[in-house]
Formats: structure tokens, sequence, C-alpha cells
């Protein structure tokens, strides 16, 4: 496959930003940055409700954002992590997704902000996403939610914190995740297969030496690259996992590792789904491309059949 001619004009329109050498700046200028280019998505949807709240878990405050798209009804609950490399993205750069993933699914989603590194390194992010969604669960009613259909979605590192997050449910025994939605989700912290080595800095895929800015921003050494709440991809066990919706992108240096672990998903018996977007690239869901309106109806699809419309 070509890249899509909307991907296409796209990664024009971003040619000559410096996106691919993030590496020579610091956090906060990047993160000025990302807002910035947030600001280009357009208008977000409407959502029926949305509420800003201050939540206390047990590893601190978290300020969550609740979507409800049928604030009168018990809905299903997603919880959903942003992207940005452990880094960069808040609750505003990731609002048009988080709106877009409420509609189309009709549930309930809970976008978490969790603490960014540098300043907070790992496992920070990990226990703070682990103990939101747990808080989450435990005040499903409170948000107009159902936490016996609880799912987990996040995009890039996001989505590697919501497989974290299901890993550790599954070991602990709570709370009950039946779903998670993984979008290009960031899984494997060794940077050694395909996709990872070939797209590098091209098509709007990040420069190798970027990659190591934010592995080395988010990590204190590197032997916690083979931690399998680093890299969920290590686990040395997948079963007993939820039921799981992948979604990879041709051109994304994330690709391999994201259907790398669908297979070793359906290894370990658990129902999963990995469905790549040909002439795609990484972070397409926030774009407004033909091919990231697919994506959410097949997403959608794939919730409804998890967790009940």
């Amino acid at each position: 496959m070509t890249l899509d001619p909307q991907v296409e004009a796209h990664l024009k329109r971003l040619a000559g930003t410096g996106f691919a050498d993030l590496h020579k700046l610091p956090p906060d200028q990047v993160r000025a940055g990302m807002r910035r280019m947030s600001n280009a998505l357009g208008k977000p949807e409407s959502v029926a409700q949305v509420e800003d709240r201050a939540i206390q878990t047990v590893t601190g405050d978290c300020r969550i954002r609740v979507y409800r798209p049928a604030p009168s009804q018990v809905r299903p609950i997603i919880v959903f992590f942003h992207g940005g490399g452990f880094v960069l993205g808040d609750l505003d750069t990731h609002d048009g997704l988080a709106r877009a993933l409420a509609n189309a699914t009709g549930s309930v989603v809970v976008s978490v902000n969790y603490p960014l590194a540098p300043e907070n390194k790992y496992p920070a992010a990990r226990n703070a996403a682990y103990a939101a969604t747990k808080w989450i669960a435990d005040h499903a009613a409170e948000i107009g939610g159902d936490a016996s259909r609880l799912a987990v979605a996040g995009d890039s590192a996001g989505g590697n914190l919501a497989a974290v997050v299901a890993l550790m449910a599954r070991d602990a025994g709570a709370p009950k995740i039946v779903f998670q939605l993984l979008i290009y989700p960031d899984l494997d912290f060794r940077r050694s297969n395909t996709s990872i080595r070939e797209f590098a800095g091209k098509w709007g895929n990040i420069s190798r030496e970027t990659q190591d800015w934010f592995m080395n921003h988010y990590l204190n050494k590197d032997e916690e690259k083979l931690d399998p709440l680093v890299s969920p991809l290590l686990a040395p066990s997948l079963a007993g996992l939820p039921r799981t919706f992948i979604i990879t992108a041709e051109y994304d240096a994330l690709r391999d590792e994201g259907e790398d672990y669908g297979r070793r998903l359906q290894g370990a018996g658990v129902d999963v789904v990995v469905r790549r977007y040909d002439g795609m690239i990484h972070e397409f869901l926030r774009w407004p491309f033909d091919g990231s309106r697919q994506a959410l109806r097949d997403a959608a699809d794939a919730l409804a059949t998890a967790l009940g419309s």
C-alpha cells in the first residue's frame, strides 16, 4: 500500500516542524508544541455531558474528565489513558479523541490525567493509572457507569498503560476488566523489531534519538526496559487477560509490537482482534481522516460486543 492521500497531505503540512528532533528540546517546550498542534485538530464533537473532577486515590490526587453521551442512563465505562510518550499530553490534547470514543461507543469515557515524566518517573504513571482505574470501578455509580462493564483504552503510551493496568488487575484480582482497546500501543521498550528500526524518522514517526529521549525521561535505568510492566510484550504469561481489540497502522513504527502482542494474546487463549489500517500513520486516530472514522467504528463494534450497548 501507499500512504493514504489524506495522510500524505497531513505529513506535508507537518514537514519542517522538526517533529522528529524533539530530543533537542526541553519537555516543557515540546508539551507546549503538542498543545498548539492539538488546536489544529478542529472543533471536537459535542458530548451530552462533560465533567472535570479531582479524585483522591491511594497514589494521591488525580484529575479526570468524565464524558457521558447518555447522562440519564447507566452505561459501560471506558477508562482512557492519553498518549504522549509518558512525557507529553493531558486531558485537553486528547479531548477530541475521548469525545469521539464516547459518542461512537455510547459509553461513559473517563480520561485520566496521570503524572508525566521526567518529573514523575516510572512507576508513577503506572501506579496512578491503576489506582485511578480502581477508583473509577469503586465509584462507578457516581459517574453513571456500570462497573461490571469496565474497559481500559489508550493510544500509544496510553495503550501501554491500558495493557499494564489490565495485567495488574488480572494479577491483583481487581478491578474486573472485561475489555481492552489498545490503539497503536507502545509495548516493547527493547526497540528492536522491524517497524521500529525501519520507520524511525519517517512518515511522521519520531527518530531513534527521540525514542531514547522519551524512554530516558520515563525510566530510571536501562534494566527497566525488560520489566513486563514497562514492556507488556515481555510478560511471562498473557493468559486470563480480557477480550482485546488492537489498532495498528501500516506506517507506524509501533506497528510490529502491537501485532506481536496480538499473536501472543491469541496464543494464550485470549479473544483478540488485531486490525491494521493501511496507509495510516502513528496517531492517525486523533486526526480527521476517513481511516480514523472507520477505526472508531470498528472499535465501537468490538466494544459493543464485549460490553453490551
